[in-house]
């Protein structure tokens, strides 16, 4: 068998399983898109119709990687810029990552935007290596104020900028039944 045979018919080890892991991911941001608003009264564009087209999206790149797979693309891993494929992954990093994802969780009813999204910025620029704590913070500030700033302005709600919490709501196995 050749080698322009090889490229050109399907790979037994191919990962059929992604496209159509992407496709079903599609097809599920579509079903939880019909649970929200398609349209709004006052931007005309409700928040639905964006999770529509980011399923749709999906769905649409989902197929593409499937007829690639199919016209026996082969996919190998790739060079990275700034990246040493020799070097072990940095875990702590990557808990620091996780870290951020879940610190709104915590976060942001007790403390408001504006802090939330301070910390979840300092702690991922830390991820990446900054070592400069005190400004991250102030550049994590200044993001997230341009931020709930502008989408107030848009009349979007993203809960009060920051508010002072209270010893409950700083420790919450205290509260009452």
């Amino acid at each position: 068998m050749s080698n322009s045979d090889e490229a050109s018919s399907p790979a037994v080890d191919q990962p059929w399983w992604l496209g159509i892991a992407i496709i079903g991911i599609g097809l599920f941001w579509i079903y939880g898109a019909t649970l929200l608003p398609q349209t709004a009264a006052y931007a005309k564009v409700g928040p639905g119709m964006f999770v529509t087209l980011a399923g749709l999206g999906l769905v649409f790149f989902g197929a593409i990687l499937l007829v690639q797979i199919a016209r026996g693309e082969r996919f190998e891993a790739q060079e990275g810029e700034d990246v040493a494929a020799d070097k072990p992954t940095s875990w702590p990093a990557l808990m620091i990552a996780v870290a951020a994802g879940l610190v709104p969780l915590y976060t942001m009813q007790r403390f408001g935007f504006v802090p939330t999204a301070m910390l979840v910025f300092a702690l991922t620029a830390r991820a990446f290596g900054s070592v400069r704590l005190p400004f991250d913070l102030v550049v994590g500030l200044l993001i997230a104020l341009m931020s709930w700033y502008g989408f107030t302005a848009l009349g979007v709600g993203l809960g009060p900028a920051a508010k002072l919490p209270s010893l409950l709501d700083l420790l919450p196995s205290l509260k009452p039944f």
